[in-house]
């Protein structure tokens, strides 16, 4: 595991308490196994995170997307804050190389889960909050979390869009192929093929069904834009 301490150089901001950072970075499987009872696990940081990120994300989408209305401005805002989307923000900070894990929960993957990925992100949030305040976890918010809005927000509906797109082509059929299902019944993995007339366009995987057919037609979007 990479030093705790050089994480502050991915995000910019340096920790005034850095046992706050630590504790966003320690999930609940190492806490138990190392018997931590002064040192906590990030699940009280992600709670607070989840609330900043909230409030940070409804302001930024009131100010700058003036058009929508309030039900849309709800279903973007979910789109923005949900755990693929979270997830898929951690790579541009190197954060599953950081986070503290225990050994059978890293050696079955959980360092590139997405639900301990996003987790860790809003705990991270929750003590940059604690401990510099409001306006240095809202640009730590601003500058990982609310940018690429449109691509995140494509993958959010992207089910639904390439449904729509695939039923705008008259005699077009959709169809999700499960290609594979692995790992124990606690920590499941699915990996999905969407096909669309017979022909394979994108493939996703996920803790559900539901979450690697959606990845899987966000990869078949993502090839409807470049062939458009």
């Amino acid at each position: 595991m990479r030093k705790i301490e050089d994480f502050q150089d991915y995000i910019g901001y340096r920790f005034e308490d850095l046992d706050l950072l630590k504790q966003a970075l320690t999930h609940s499987s190492y806490a138990n196994e190392k018997h931590y009872k002064k040192q906590p696990d990030n699940e009280r940081l992600e709670f607070l995170g989840d609330a900043v990120l909230e409030l940070v994300t409804s302001e930024f989408l009131y100010l700058n997307y003036a058009d929508l209305s309030e039900g849309d401005l709800t279903k973007l805002r979910a789109s923005l804050v949900c755990e693929p989307t979270l997830a898929n923000c951690a790579p541009q900070i190197q954060l599953g190389g950081f986070i503290r894990l225990g050994r059978g929960e890293d050696m079955t993957g959980g360092r590139g889960r997405k639900s301990i990925l996003s987790d860790a992100l809003e705990a991270v949030i929750g003590a940059i909050y604690l401990d510099g305040g409001f306006t240095n976890a809202k640009e730590f918010i601003l500058k990982f979390i609310l940018t690429d809005i449109e691509h995140k927000k494509l993958f959010y509906d992207s089910k639904t869009i390439l449904q729509e797109r695939v039923q705008a082509k008259e005699g077009s059929n959709l169809k999700y192929s499960l290609l594979e299902e692995s790992g124990p019944d606690h920590a499941k993995l699915f990996k999905v093929e969407v096909l669309v007339d017979g022909k394979a366009m994108g493939t996703g995987s996920g803790p559900t069904k539901k979450a690697a057919e959606q990845e899987a037609a966000y990869q078949a979007l993502l090839k409807f834009s470049d062939m458009a």
